[in-house]
């Protein structure tokens, strides 16, 4: 008996391919970024340095989220992967729309866009987005540290983006 193997002739874009390769790598970063600012924001705030990324987790678990002010692996942990999550997401999303640009951006170029894209994520984030899949982290932080930490993500997509074209241009 003859198998038959069936192969897929259709490949992802190769501006795709390089879109996830792109925003995975920025993506990290603006995660790791504005989770620093929500620590620093939070702790000066909120008295948590976990209180904001854990509100993320009411995602999952609801309102108890976003009382949780003690670092644990059913907030913390769970919060922070959410946030990940959605970061990585935005991080494509702008790689596949504008970070994988020929010619590269200038310095400047890159952090007004990468500034648009988290100005663009923080108005769906609080406009469009349903309650019970928003960031969570309003509940424990004034607008002023918002802002910090939108900024915080637009500065860690601009040099996730510049690490991932490292070498490739």
């Amino acid at each position: 008996m003859q198998r038959t193997q069936f192969r897929s002739t259709s490949r992802a874009p190769p501006a795709m391919v390089e879109a996830v390769r792109t925003g995975v790598v920025a993506g990290a970063f603006a995660s790791v970024a504005s989770t620093l600012a929500l620590a620093a924001c939070g702790h000066r705030e909120a008295g948590s340095s976990v209180a904001p990324t854990n509100a993320t987790s009411h995602w999952v678990w609801g309102r108890e989220a976003l009382k949780a002010k003690r670092p644990s692996w059913r907030h913390t942990v769970v919060g922070y992967g959410i946030h990940h999550g959605t970061a990585t997401f935005w991080a494509v999303l702008y790689a596949w729309l504008h970070a994988n640009r020929r010619p590269a951006q200038s310095v400047p170029a890159a952090l007004a866009s990468a500034g648009a894209a988290a100005a663009v994520a923080c108005a769906v984030d609080y406009t469009i987005t349903p309650e019970r899949l928003t960031p969570g982290f309003e509940h424990h932080l004034s607008r002023r540290s918002m802002a910090a930490v939108y900024a915080m993500f637009a500065l860690g997509l601009t040099a996730g983006c510049a690490v991932a074209h490292r070498g490739r241009r």
